[in-house]
């Protein structure tokens, strides 16, 4: 039985949840009571500013990490880092090392912790590496704490994050750039908050908090499926009698096991310094949601590599699987991970808070210009950055943002753009409070803006919500797209307004030319400016009048990374070089073509020896009842016509799989070409194969089904 998880607050309890939080990484008041007093103010100015580590306390620092993390029993370390497959890798190096005596000793230098070297051939390198080309580099990223990392027999790995390079230098994975994104926004923003007459401001920092929705099913029925073993999605499925249309799951009452199953997560995170903070059923039945707090970008993203980690791991111990696929079952709602980006300097000001009078705040007003400016110019390049194979089965539905990228903003905000455009200026409107009409409910202090859960990027009071991040992609790509197009605008308006304000300007020259600027950005990109039903057919056809960008597949959305516009970007901002953006098409493009190509080899095996012999054990048992109830002398065509219903989708099925089998077997050797087959052939057979699959499954006695479907999948708990 799990030992139930509480956050104990009494300071008068023996354990305090200042003792428990973060008890399994390396940081705060571990690294306070381990390291001398200088060497931590050292390492702590490191982690808050960003910076890389001095080399001088290096073995002091690795000598306090060992001793602590073989105190809690690790016997390994390893370098833990993020290529460019979307998930983490590790090699796992022992503590001890053998002597010449035949003997052991405890080993681990500071150049043990600062660089690894793992093989650079064998991961995705979109041409960088070339297979006999093995050298590459694993450096600590010191601003990321060190943690430890329990496996299901209780034995702890230390796990040290790092950026992971080329023996070039080339990045071939996803912290370096965005490391580079995260100075490259910090730096221009910083320049910002500068024209507003801040001096105490020392780095402006891109904050995260990622949402995650997920979905449990039973481990026995996982493994009986294999296009969910093989492709993480059911590729056939047909709809059960009650999904969610009485929307009755959705904030329900957590289930005994799940509940079990979210408290041990929520033990194994908290351990690790990643508080969640809330827990509940999601829209869809068998689904369900968690969400941190918000933290420093970098620290973010692992973060949420690492909780992905863990959900999967603690579900095998409670007999689920988790799911983390955008969309493994089909007719009901696939998963997400809203991706809640702001920024905010280090002396506490967020720089997306309007505050309470939004009309004087002209840095918030900058700000949102500058982002409203950099979707509207880099819509494209926002869209690719959440394009995969997987997400393309959710974006567009009715339950995920569309495919076009656009900005909700919110009544109150909306408001001061008019004005900002007509040059009036009108008193913000104020919330009131809501009166519920009982004397024994509160009223409730209303926000300034509704939510719009149909909208890409929503503004939601203090931040960005990009909530087309798919669910089981890494975080770390999008929000480097992010903090590179927002540099971009601020470093676009910085510079405007330096040249235009000069030295010491005067109050009411600083407001002139303020005004002015976000006049002329406001009336040049509001087009991507969107409050209404972003699932309509009518902002579709809205869209396209106003001319932003709709791309409807990643096929569609890739060709974004290969333009010279994003060539220039990346470069002049130094996130990515041109050599190691085009890898990154490379790898994008490569990584559609083998998901959509397994896909539909499993559903070509699964229909050749499940489906097809179902269909037929079917057709021969309706065939002996109607043979023998006709030589009974009893007419029976009903059933005569249901054998020849079910004899033709039986046969139909095989033509198609057969289809299927040729398309995805068709040697086509240029990417770019292979991209398209994938999506004008392959994708359109695997939906034909599911059609006629889904329809005999309707028909096919239960007994001779040969998998487990999804009433039992997604109801029974």
């Amino acid at each position: 039985m799990n030992r139930p998880f509480t956050m104990p607050m009494d300071t008068q309890t023996s354990t305090r949840a200042s003792d428990y939080f973060g008890s399994l990484t390396f940081s705060g008041d571990v690294m306070l009571k381990r390291l001398p007093p200088e060497v931590f103010m050292n390492l702590q100015r490191t982690m808050q500013r960003n910076l890389s580590l001095d080399r001088s306390i290096a073995n002091t620092v690795a000598s306090a990490i060992k001793e602590w993390a073989l105190e809690h029993g690790a016997t390994h370390y390893c370098h833990w880092f993020q290529p460019l497959t979307g998930l983490t890798a590790e090699k796992h190096d022992a503590f001890l090392s053998p002597t010449g005596d035949g003997g052991a000793i405890e080993k681990f230098s500071g150049d043990a912790l600062i660089q690894g070297e793992p093989d650079a051939s064998s991961f995705p390198s979109g041409g960088i590496r070339d297979t006999y080309e093995a050298r590459g580099y694993t450096a600590w990223d010191a601003t990321s704490p060190v943690f430890l990392l329990r496996g299901s027999d209780g034995n702890k790995t230390l796990c040290i994050p790092t950026a992971f390079v080329s023996w070039t230098g080339e990045a071939l994975d996803q912290k370096t750039p965005l490391l580079r994104s995260i100075d490259a926004v910090s730096k221009h923003a910083l320049r910002i908050v500068r024209l507003f007459g801040d001096t105490k401001t020392s780095n402006a920092i891109a904050t995260l908090g990622c949402e995650q929705e997920y979905f449990l099913v039973d481990r026995e029925l996982f493994l009986q499926r294999l296009d969910l073993v093989v492709c993480g999605r059911t590729l056939i499925g047909a709809q059960p009698p009650k999904g969610q249309q009485l929307e009755d799951h959705y904030f329900g009452a957590i289930p005994e096991a799940v509940l079990a199953y979210m408290t041990e997560c929520e033990e194994r995170l908290f351990e690790l310094g990643i508080p969640v903070k809330t827990r509940h059923n999601e829209v869809a039945p068998g689904q369900y949601e968690l969400a941190p707090t918000f933290e420093n970008s970098n620290v973010a993203v692992d973060h949420q590599m690492t909780t992905m980690h863990v959900l999967r791991s603690v579900a095998r111990k409670h007999g689920f699987e988790c799911l983390l696929h955008e969309k493994p079952f089909a007719g009901i709602n696939g998963s997400g991970k809203h991706n809640n980006w702001s920024m905010s300097t280090d002396t506490g000001v967020n720089l997306l808070d309007p505050r309470d009078d939004t009309h004087p705040n002209m840095q918030f007003m900058v700000c949102l210009a500058a982002i409203i400016r950099a979707v509207d110019i880099h819509a494209d390049l926002l869209r690719v950055s959440i394009a995969t194979a997987h997400n393309d089965h959710r974006l567009g539905a009715n339950e995920a943002p569309p495919a076009i990228m656009s900005i909700y903003l919110g009544e109150m905000l909306t408001s001061i753009l008019d004005q900002i455009v007509g040059g009036e200026s009108k008193k913000s409107a104020k919330t009131a409070d809501l009166d519920l009409g009982a004397r024994t409910l509160p009223q409730i202090p209303r926000h300034s803006s509704d939510r719009n859960r149909t909208s890409p990027f929503a503004f939601t009071g203090n931040k960005f919500e990009f909530r087309a991040v798919g669910s089981s992609q890494s975080v770390a790509w999008p929000n480097t797209v992010l903090n590179t197009i927002i540099a971009e605008s601020f470093d676009f308006i910085a510079t405007a307004l330096e040249t235009k304000l000069g030295k010491n300007p005067s109050p009411a020259k600083m407001e002139t030319v303020v005004r002015s600027l976000l006049k002329e950005i406001v009336k040049t990109h509001r087009r991507v400016c969107f409050d209404g039903n972003g699932y309509s057919a009518e902002w579709h056809a809205e869209a396209l009048k106003r001319g932003l960008p709709n791309f409807p597949s990643t096929a569609d959305a890739l060709p974004a990374l290969a333009t010279k516009k994003a060539e220039k970007l990346f470069a002049q901002y130094g996130v990515l070089s041109q050599r190691e953006l085009h890898a990154r098409y490379e790898i994008q493009m490569e990584q559609y073509c083998k998901i959509v190509q397994i896909e539909g080899r499993t559903l070509v095996q699964m229909a050749v020896t499940q489906i097809l012999p179902a269909g037929l054990r079917a057709q021969g048992e309706l065939a002996d009842v109607v043979a023998s109830t006709q030589h009974a002398g009893v007419p029976c065509p009903e059933s005569e016509a249901a054998l020849r219903d079910l004899a033709g989708q039986v046969a139909a099925l095989r033509s198609a799989a057969s289809a299927l089998d040729s398309a995805t077997s068709k040697d086509v050797q240029a990417i770019e070409k292979r991209v398209r087959h994938c999506r004008d052939v392959v994708v359109p057979a695997i939906g034909k194969v599911r059609e006629l699959s889904d329809a005999l499954e309707r028909i096919v006695p239960a007994d001779i089904w040969p998998m487990p479907d999804y009433a039992s999948m997604l109801l029974i708990r």
